[in-house]
């Protein structure tokens, strides 16, 4: 449609053009149209390689940084400004903004105040962010940031200062800002904003990668928090052995915006839910930490939600249930997670013709409420649910893995985590290779429109232009000639203001 639009320009210019050049010496001025051309953005496409040895490093002081409560995502303290301010921060894969509440909310306990950072400046720009369900808006500045458990630096990052917000912050979560780990491209308000990942590797020396480990609510710790809480670890700038068993096995990041990655095949229980490939990543897959379910694409959803239906359907559950609406409970103890599938997802592996398979089991995405069962009863809600953006591999994902986002090498890894839920006849599983063809053509791409196609519309566009123009520009030639022959007298003067309006 550029080529139809830079058409029609071209032809308006040349009409103008040609009527004010009609008649010599008449007309006291010119008229000069700007055509504009629309910038292109860019794309970046990964190229990773395969699995290397861990790096010879130590990240005692970062094992178990995070925190969390069961469905309302994983945090990490940071300190802002001169003096440090700690704040909360949520861990989110699947954004690119560092932002932190800095106005008084029913829902935080404390917040950022930049007038009490000596090292805090302001950017003079504002920036609005919308999500799924949720906003929030607020100024952007920069500020001094470091993580007390994490490495030992500290650099000037961009901030937004959220100033207002709706749905955003969550009643208990225990944070107060949240911390964008994905790229440029989906910064707020646009791509020239560094994120705080960019800034950290180009003002210090940590390696550009970091790597999750997400401990779901069912994993038995005594933590201080409450019976809800979950924890973890995100080691910054390497990977710790210590967290892991087995080999890390890497997916290419097909994209670098989200933390894209391209699904192959989809296994309820062994059995291939038998759709076209596309269909799993359309309009993508993403790995994200900041989202709770596995979000599949509608006709995925509704397929895998049948098979597992099907697998599980020596017990009766509410069609509410599998919508996320309803929840399930049993006698404390007695879940009966026997009856629920595996499900397994292929990720296409760093060889494009080979991938691995990541096994998900029932007590990762049946996640327990805690704070609606009694002490005599378990109660779930089913985690996975539909989406309209794609397949999002969140928390309830991560949770039985050891996810390595290597950065610099343009690649994910998946390994096993040491504090997975399970129980004593199955485990999650990292396997592999599975051999295929052209497992590169499964990722989703916007359909482009034919180069020929687009030339006959333009053509098409200009010549019905030109039929109804032809004859305003004769009328037009005619009136100015009439003009030049008749100069105005002072009786038409009211008749030409009428004819200027």
């Amino acid at each position: 449609m550029e080529i139809a639009a830079h058409a029609l320009l071209l032809l308006s210019w040349t009409v103008l053009a040609v009527l004010a050049a009609s008649v010599p010496g008449c007309g006291a001025g010119g008229l000069r149209v700007a055509l504009m051309h629309p910038a292109r953005r860019p794309s970046q496409q990964g190229a990773p390689r395969r699995r290397r040895a861990a790096r010879s490093m130590t990240f005692v002081d970062m094992i178990d940084n995070l925190r969390g409560k069961s469905g309302q995502g994983y945090y990490v303290e940071m300190a802002v400004g001169t003096p440090p301010q700690k704040l909360n921060i949520l861990v989110d894969t699947g954004s690119s903004n560092f932002a932190v509440g800095a106005a008084a909310h029913p829902f935080l306990r404390r917040y950022y105040h930049r007038s009490l950072s000596t090292s805090y400046r302001d950017l003079g720009r504002s920036v609005y962010v919308p999500y799924t369900q949720g906003r929030w808006e607020g100024e952007l500045g920069t500020d001094l940031v470091s993580v007390p458990h994490g490495p030992n630096v500290s650099l000037r990052a961009n901030i937004a200062a959220i100033t207002q917000s709706d749905r955003f912050f969550i009643n208990g979560s225990n944070w107060e800002g949240i911390l964008g780990l994905a790229y440029a491209e989906i910064a707020r308000p646009d791509e020239t904003l560094e994120p705080f990942f960019d800034s950290l590797v180009r003002q210090t020396n940590v390696p550009n990668l970091f790597s999750l480990q997400l401990c779901g609510a069912g994993f038995n710790q005594n933590y201080s928090l409450g019976s809800a809480t979950v924890g973890g670890s995100m080691i910054i700038g390497g990977t710790d052995p210590s967290l892991y068993v087995g080999d890390v096995w890497y997916t290419p990041i097909r994209r670098e915006w989200y933390y894209e990655v391209i699904i192959v095949r989809i296994e309820v229980n062994g059995q291939d839910l038998n759709m076209d490939c596309k269909e799993y990543n359309y309009d993508k897959s993403i790995v994200d930490s900041g989202t709770t379910n596995l979000r599949l694409p509608r006709k995925v959803f509704q397929a895998a939600v049948k098979a597992i239906e099907a697998a599980s359907s020596t017990e009766q559950f509410p069609s509410g249930f599998w919508l996320g609406e309803q929840l399930v409970c049993w006698q404390a103890g007695t879940t009966p997670w026997h009856i629920f599938p595996v499900i397994s997802l292929y990720l296409m592996s760093e060889n494009r013709n080979q991938s691995f398979r990541i096994s998900i089991l029932p007590q990762q995405y049946l996640r327990p409420v805690e704070d609606v069962a009694s002490a005599q009863e378990d109660c779930y809600k089913f985690a996975v649910s539909q989406s309209s953006t794609g397949t999002v591999m969140g928390a309830v994902i991560m949770e039985g893995f050891y996810v390595v986002f290597d950065r610099e090498r343009k690649r994910i890894g998946f390994a096993v985590s040491t504090c997975h839920v399970h129980d004593e006849f199955r485990t999650a599983s990292v396997e592999g290779p599975f051999h295929g063809v052209e497992l590169e053509d499964c990722g989703y791409n916007i359909p482009q429109t034919d180069e020929s196609t687009l030339m006959t519309i333009a053509y098409i566009m200009a010549g019905i232009c030109a039929l109804f123009m032809l004859p305003l520009c004769l009328m037009v030639c005619q009136w100015r000639f009439a003009r030049c022959l008749h100069p105005l007298g002072a009786g038409n003067f009211a008749d030409d203001i009428s004819l200027l309006k």
